[in-house]
């Protein structure tokens, strides 16, 4: 698996020093799958941070389906080649108007990017609003079409359920679908995949995410005790790829504070 370094986001200086080539290569290997769409382009703007004393982005990170097909410690055995502190961060069920455009903007305000799975249904209600995901500079992967565990339906219909949601996503980017699809990553629903549904993504190179922990959030929960049970398992776990949910309230409360204490506390965000 590659593994690309940018700057930090927050520094000018050091920003100043990389060159055109650099760029170019750091583009080509993390937005290849969506040359030539005016998302990417705006997803390698993003970045760059105007403001100083930002958490920003750390660097970016190429994930490949023919040598890393499947990430994540509670389904898999590997994951993200991660540094100590070290964190990815991934949102999971949106986009929800209410909800989403709040995370966004706090990911926005520390120049922080993430990884949004969409559920094809909401991607198609709200197009505008996954436009603005991946114009913000953001990865965007795909959750099925309405949410479904794939274990307890035919197979037939998960695949469809697949389909379906990778096709609603590309519509709403890039006003067609594409095979592959030029959004790569694909989360299960509970992450309850099966062999069948693991061997056809992987063959279709698209990258299958689990997690390396969560923050429960679907469990009813006020956002400082949110804060409080993840950055406990963050610590502990020192490093990993990180499951939210930008539907929920306590999520998108809590969110600046979550981002204030990663910088605080020395962690890192790849993209």
């Amino acid at each position: 698996m590659q593994r690309l370094h940018t700057v930090r986001t927050g520094s000018p200086h050091r920003r100043a020093n990389i060159g055109s080539l650099s760029r170019i290569m750091i583009w080509l290997a993390v937005f290849w799958p969506a040359l030539g769409s005016p998302a990417s382009a705006a997803a390698a703007r993003a970045g760059q941070c105007p403001r100083p004393g930002t958490l920003g982005t750390s660097r970016t990170l190429a994930v490949d389906a023919r040598t890393t097909p499947r990430v994540g410690l509670k389904s898999f055995p590997q994951t993200l080649r991660l540094a100590d502190h070290e964190v990815v961060l991934t949102f999971d069920d949106g986009p929800w108007p209410p909800t989403t455009s709040r995370v966004l903007a706090a990911l926005s305000q520390e120049c922080v990017r993430a990884t949004f799975f969409l559920i094809g249904r909401s991607a198609s209600a709200r197009p505008d609003l996954v436009r603005r995901i991946a114009a913000e500079g953001h990865s965007v992967g795909t959750h099925t079409w309405s949410h479904p565990s794939l274990k307890r339906i035919k197979p037939d219909a998960a695949v469809a359920q697949i389909d379906r949601g990778i096709s609603a996503v590309e519509m709403a980017l890039h006003g067609k679908a594409t095979t592959p699809p030029q959004t790569p990553f694909f989360r299960f629903p509970g992450f309850e995949a099966t062999p069948a549904t693991l061997d056809l993504l992987q063959s279709r190179g698209i990258v299958v995410f689990g997690a390396d922990f969560w923050a429960s959030d679907w469990n009813k929960m006020t956002p400082n005790q949110e804060l409080q049970l993840i950055t406990g398992r963050l610590d502990a776990a020192g490093r990993g790829i990180i499951l939210f949910h930008d539907t929920k309230v306590q999520t998108a409360a809590m969110m600046p504070a979550f981002l204030r204490y990663l910088r605080d506390h020395g962690y890192h965000v790849v993209q």
